[in-house]
């Protein structure tokens, strides 16, 4: 599908946004968005795939314009009330969460937020519950990888197998070390970092620059704990995110169970009110598997969120319900037809339509 992308993009999706066609597509389905933060004034993109996850601030206030505009933004309480069967939904909702707990979203984008009078879900992990704030561990190691300008190989404690490192490959094994990391609690994982640094040859405080400079600091640290609390005090929506964020299904049973529930019961006390929501960190099909949907729900959640994208009507699975993950390339219309659903299904009928090719070839 990817030589026709262009098309898509350019002509396709805008024809059919100017027509009304994918407004008329989202007319019976709900919508949940997943954001990452906005791109900071002054901040300068490091790398496309490292930044990919974040919108420019004016691509953020074109959406929510567009949103409000033509389609019917719900509020979480709404949402709430949905989940418990309080409420029907109204035709082309959507709701807006926000995952991670960047700085950004409380100084860049609560303010456009609250202009446009739109309430958010953010979803934060326990680093926000720290007095000082600190970095995503999984962005601190691919800004290490991206610090080591030369191939390297890298070996962890207890493996015998070298993890072999090029400048095309770092992408890759930047997600290899993540799943490998994401086996270990918190604190061995740190360590595992640190080992990971020195091997690298990185000078200990490599990342100070993160902190001292403002809009690298907006970018990527954390809320900490006075952040969040003013956060949460603006009428802004918090829900749990796990403890460190590791990939849930790469876990123990205990450890997942600590993450999930700890999470919830340190916001709970922290913020001095109940943590209804959840989201899965990566939250793909390879991240979550219904060990992680059973716990989340027996941890007290009243509802657990993907970042598998598609939309849903009257029935959805309230501990596995989807959400479409907005990046930065994406154009105003092709905006609309994701969260219109018009750009899954296309997608579905071509790898439909592939299967039967192959089969076809195979038989």
């Amino acid at each position: 599908m990817k030589w026709v992308s262009p098309l898509l993009k350019h002509v396709v999706y805008p024809g059919l946004s100017k027509a009304g066609y994918l407004r008329r597509a989202a007319q019976t389905a709900s919508t949940v968005l997943t954001y990452h933060g906005v791109l900071p004034a002054g901040y300068k993109i490091i790398d496309p795939q490292l930044d990919g996850n974040l919108v420019s601030l004016e691509s953020f206030r074109r959406q929510l314009q567009f949103l409000q505009d033509r389609y019917n933004i719900i509020s979480p309480k709404e949402f709430l009330r949905w989940c418990e069967g309080l409420c029907e939904l109204p035709p082309r909702s959507v709701l807006l969460t926000c995952d991670d707990g960047l700085r950004n979203c409380f100084y860049d984008m609560l303010p456009l937020l609250q202009e446009f009078e739109i309430e958010c879900l953010f979803f934060v992990t326990g680093a926000s519950l720290s007095q000082t704030p600190t970095m995503l561990w999984y962005e601190q190691l691919y800004l290490m990888l991206l610090g080591a300008h030369r191939n390297f190989s890298l070996e962890l404690p207890q493996t015998t197998k070298r993890i072999q490192v090029s400048q095309s490959t770092k992408h890759a094994v930047w997600w290899e070390l993540v799943q490998k990391l994401s086996h270990h609690a918190p604190e061995g994982r740190q360590e595992l970092l640190e080992t990971i640094r020195m091997q690298l040859g990185l000078e200990e405080q490599w990342n100070a620059k993160y902190s001292e400079d403002p809009a690298l600091s907006r970018r990527f640290l954390l809320l900490d704990q006075s952040e969040l609390k003013q956060l949460a005090a603006s009428g802004a929506y918090v829900g749990a995110h796990t403890t460190s964020h590791p990939v849930l299904s790469q876990t123990s049973t205990e450890l997942a169970w600590n993450e999930i529930s700890e999470n919830k019961r340190a916001l709970d006390q922290i913020l001095g009110q109940e943590t209804w929501a959840f989201a899965y960190p990566f939250g793909d099909l390879t991240s979550v598997s219904s060990r992680e949907m059973e716990l989340a729900e027996r941890a007290g959640f009243k509802a657990a969120f993907r970042n598998v994208s598609r939309g849903f009507g009257t029935q959805a699975p309230r501990f596995a319900l989807p959400r479409v993950h907005i990046t930065r390339e994406l154009t105003l219309a092709e905006f609309e037809a994701h969260i219109s659903g018009f750009h899954r299904s296309l997608q579905q009928r071509f790898r439909r339509s592939e299967q039967s090719t192959a089969m076809g070839l195979n038989a």
